[in-house]
């Protein structure tokens, strides 16, 4: 019998299959198993390293698309093709030959358990030109050992797999085609309205910065309104209480007339009219997504939405918690029924005992049907010990104890609370005065409260109603008062992962708005939070104390793309709508892609016209006022500004070749270095550079005839 290949989709997946099973050697780019009864012969693993494969650079395919130019767009290969990465060669060239050895008759996909691992796959294997191979898919949502060993014994055939992964791949081409067309359109177009910076464009990201854009529009161009209302503070046989009548309008003259056709003056009588007391339950929070992780944990701890998926991944490989990237919240009757039977050691885990509520499945948490690809988080059967927690580090404690805590609350009793409405009459107006009395914490005492929950809990003790009798009589001291309306607030950078997933609730057409509810909106719950660090990285938001802000450049952006499917989330429902379709298996990548070209060309034809707005270009002057260094030192009549890269002249459309190089030799040259060469003619003492040898050196910078030499600390 032959041997098995296992692809991982990084080494730590690898380690994690290999632990498994007994290891017979372990190289830098392989770990061969011993013989055993799931693999008989024997297996060798081995894994990929970032983007082992990828697209190739429009310069790959046609010479004239080296350069940036209008004249060279639309960019639209006739075929798409990879390449292997320049640093990845030594990994790529085991796998291939691991992949072509006669020897090996199966290959195993164990990447990542959703689409994109799909892609990786297939993008290796096909690279490999490996040939008349048997696939299968290894599908599982833990990495724990008997979880590693059930799914191996249990392999998927890779009909399904192979249509994720043309649906990838169609997502892959797509994005890149958007994105090598629309960043080099709007970088030329704008570059000769004189705006020296490059702009990136991108299928998902341009419409997300720009419903982060509308958001600070509405902000700025809130205009605060006067509204009034009828509060009445009432004086009892056992204490005060305040209450409000149901009238809330921007009319004063409304509520005025309601107080004199009540004949109402600022004290009155008035008596208890009705007391009517609920007990309210309410049950704990649904199992975490991923998106739901990222947005307890950024309101509570203030952690990037990034953070908590390179968090949690962390935690999936060391076996703590579920497969991540999902985006229900659900999980099946197995994952319950081993839950349900450790639950008491999860307890001493979270250092907790309360008495079991139930141990019977509810369809808040447990629905065969909801779950599809991956199940929610949820603590695996490992049950850590205290030094294995005590060498996490502390984000990763707060959010396994997020985790395991709301786990937990499935079999908590509810948190129960009485409600209290009271109803007084003043004159024959009704006054509501509402009020929660806490009767058990139930879940709740799993969860830490913040201080800012504790002092919302404070404001409302102080307002407690007092004990009342029905029909009791009261002293009553109405007024009218005003309030203003606020402007919405802006998006901390949790609530953005919530945008991104809501925002069809922007969109006016209602097919579309339902395309995106069912796909849930911009991107994907493994993506999102990758597209929140590309914008932040391209500089068009900037986050400070969480709270998020779109910077000029971003606005620029945005001003660029008004008005067309590029600002729109329902270019995406569209996309989204067929790309589901090819991983069903009832659409066709070509016709997708001849669709995104013809978007192109379009585009190609209308943005020059819709790029004439005055805001866009008092903005770009700004801007380029704002980045000015100094003077070029060569043709005395532009600015050197800074560019993506580089530095370079604003004359540079008008000949002047004048650049100034972003990093040399290893040091990143600061704008201060810039200036000095310009206004100078030389910088300080540069220290730490590195020759082409590798050795470190100190040196000034000169710029003479139009070029920068070096002056040697030693000479």
């Amino acid at each position: 019998m032959s041997k098995v290949a296992i692809l991982a989709e990084k080494p730590s997946q690898a380690k994690a299959y290999a632990e498994a099973f007994s290891v017979k050697t372990r190289q830098k780019t392989h770990i061969e198993l011993n013989a055993c009864n799931t693999f008989p012969s024997g297996a060798v693993i081995t894994w990929g390293i970032g983007h082992l494969v990828e697209l190739k650079e429009p310069k790959e395919y046609r010479k004239e698309w080296a350069s940036w130019n209008l004249s060279s767009l639309p960019i639209l290969p006739t075929n798409y093709e990879y390449k292997v990465s320049s640093d990845k060669k030594v990994q790529f060239a085991f796998i291939k030959q691991l992949f072509n050895d006669p020897n090996i008759s199966t290959i195993l996909n164990c990447c990542d358990c959703d689409r994109e691992g799909s892609n990786i796959f297939y993008s290796i294997y096909y690279m490999t030109g490996a040939k008349n191979k048997t696939i299968k898919r290894l599908w599982i949502n833990s990495l724990e050992a008997d979880e590693v060993r059930k799914g191996f014994n249990n392999l998927q055939d890779n009909q399904k797999d192979l249509l994720l992964y043309y649906e990838a791949k169609t997502r892959q081409i797509s994005d890149w085609l958007v994105g090598m067309n629309g960043s080099r359109l709007y970088t030329l177009l704008l570059q000769q309205k004189g705006f020296g910076e490059s702009l990136s464009i991108g299928r998902v990201q341009s419409p997300t910065v720009y419903l982060i854009y509308q958001r600070q529009k509405e902000i700025e161009n809130f205009i605060p309104k006067a509204f009034y209302e009828i509060e009445g503070s009432f004086t009892a046989q056992n204490g005060i209480y305040k209450g409000k009548a149901k009238i809330k309008s921007e009319k004063k003259e409304v509520v005025e007339q309601l107080l004199q056709h009540h004949g109402i003056e600022k004290v009155n009588d008035g008596f208890v009219k009705s007391i009517i007391k609920r007990e309210k339950r309410t049950k704990s929070p649904k199992l975490h997504a991923l998106s739901t992780l990222q947005a307890v944990a950024n309101k509570r701890w203030k952690y990037s939405p990034a953070n908590v998926l390179k968090l949690v991944q962390g935690l999936y490989e060391k076996k703590l918690v579920t497969y991540p990237r999902t985006d229900t919240q659900f999980i099946t009757e197995n994952e319950f029924a081993y839950l349900a039977d450790n639950v008491e050691a999860y307890q001493k885990v979270a250092g907790t005992t309360f008495p079991i509520a139930s141990k019977k499945t509810n369809k808040r948490y447990v629905d065969n049907s909801k779950v599809k690809e991956h199940y929610a988080i949820v603590p695996t059967k490992s049950i850590p010990t205290e030094r294995k927690l005590q060498g996490l580090s502390i984000e990763e404690r707060n959010l396994y104890f997020e985790i395991l805590n709301t786990m937990l609350g499935m079999f908590h009793s509810d948190y129960i609370y009485e409600e209290t409405k009271v109803t007084t009459d003043v004159n024959s107006l009704d006054f509501i005065t509402t009020g929660n009395t806490e009767i058990s914490k139930g879940w709740k005492e799993l969860f830490q409260e913040s201080n800012k929950e504790i002092s919302n809990k404070q404001k409302e003790s102080l307002q407690a109603i007092p004990v009342l009798t029905e029909h009791e009589k009261v002293s009553a001291v109405v007024k009218m008062i005003e309030g203003m309306t606020t402007p919405p607030k802006p998006y901390t950078e949790g609530q953005l992962i919530g945008m991104m997933k809501t925002c069809g609730k922007s969109i006016g057409n209602e097919e579309e708005m339902e395309i995106l509810k069912e796909i849930e909106g911009l991107g994907t719950e493994a993506t999102r939070s990758g597209i929140i660090e590309t914008i932040k990285r391209h500089g068009y938001i900037e986050v400070k104390k969480n709270i998020v802000d779109v910077t000029k450049k971003g606005e620029i952006l945005c001003q660029s793309i008004e008005g067309n499917l590029l600002s729109s989330p329902s270019m995406t429902a569209k996309w989204e709508a067929y790309l589901k379709k090819i991983g069903n298996g009832e659409g066709s990548p070509q016709v997708f892609i001849s669709t995104v070209a013809k978007f192109i060309n379009k585009l190609i034809l209308e943005a020059p016209g819709q790029l004439k707005i005055d805001d866009l270009e008092s903005n770009i002057a700004e801007t380029q006022k704002n980045s000015e260094i100094a003077i070029c030192p060569s043709c005395k009549k532009g600015s050197i500004v800074p560019r993506k890269t580089y530095y370079a002249c604003t004359e540079n459309t008008n000949g002047c070749k004048v650049s100034f190089p972003g990093k040399m030799l290893g040091k990143k040259l600061a704008e201060k270095h810039i200036k000095d060469l310009c206004t100078k003619g030389k910088t300080s003492v540069i220290k730490g550079m590195k020759s082409k040898a590798g050795k470190s050196f100190n040196a000034a910078l000169k710029f003479e005839e139009d070029k920068i030499k070096f002056e040697f600390e030693n000479r």
